[in-house]
């Protein structure tokens, strides 16, 4: 994938389709040109948008971060699963980029569901549902999918986009300052209860299919 992606970086006009970028975004492009050479930091550092701004990796202190390189994945369309502090280099690559002669679904759907698989305990998947498709995490009792919505005065239940960005950000930040022992899905709503968030199983999974969750908007 970073082979294809970095010759994909010598056609200007083929990278633009590709990556969905502006006329204006060649520096995209040069980072895709340069993945090989180009510094690098560590992933909760490297990503930025609303997830990472709430998470605010940069205010956490050491045993926030060690706990984050045992118990944090963030999934790269480039790279697959990281850890949280694997070093990666500037990119620009995401779920439905469309890499001439990869399909990224074909890349990376086994591989990731086969190392989910092997991941023994809890697993909770914040990911968007396009990342979640490239790589779904197993059907088990200790694993879930979470969807943040909001309830209006009537109680109708919503997806949210920005506040479901900010929301798992507030979560993953909290679990990492928290870091609680949780060995169960049971275990992970009586801890999230009481760090104020309202994470709730969802109706029951039909078979095959992973247990939701669904997170009230913070």
């Amino acid at each position: 994938m970073v082979r294809a992606v970095t010759e994909l970086a010598a056609d200007r006009s083929a990278s633009l389709r590709a990556l969905k970028l502006g006329e204006r975004q060649d520096a995209e492009i040069e980072r895709n040109r340069t993945l090989f050479s180009s510094p690098t930091m560590p992933a909760l550092d490297r990503y930025t948008g609303v997830v990472y701004d709430a998470l605010d990796a940069s205010t956490l202190d050491s045993t926030a971060r060690a706990f984050a390189r045992q118990h944090v994945v963030v999934h790269s369309a480039l790279f697959g699963l990281l850890g949280a502090l694997d070093p990666i280099p500037a990119y620009r690559l995401s779920h439905d980029s469309r890499v001439p002669g990869l399909r990224l679904r074909d890349v990376w759907r086994a591989s990731l569901a086969d190392t989910l698989t092997a991941r023994q305990g809890v697993i909770v998947d914040l990911r968007s549902e396009g990342y979640a498709d490239l790589g779904p995490v197993p059907a088990r009792p200790t694993s879930a999918y979470v969807r943040v919505i909001a309830v209006d005065g009537t109680g109708r239940r919503r997806a949210l986009a920005h506040f479901n960005k900010h929301s798992k950000g507030c979560f993953v930040r909290a679990l990492l300052l928290d870091r609680p022992r949780i060995r169960s899905l049971t275990g992970l709503l009586d801890w999230a209860r009481g760090a104020g968030f309202a994470l709730d199983r969802a109706e029951v999974p039909l078979p095959g299919r992973v247990q939701e969750l669904e997170l009230s908007a913070v």
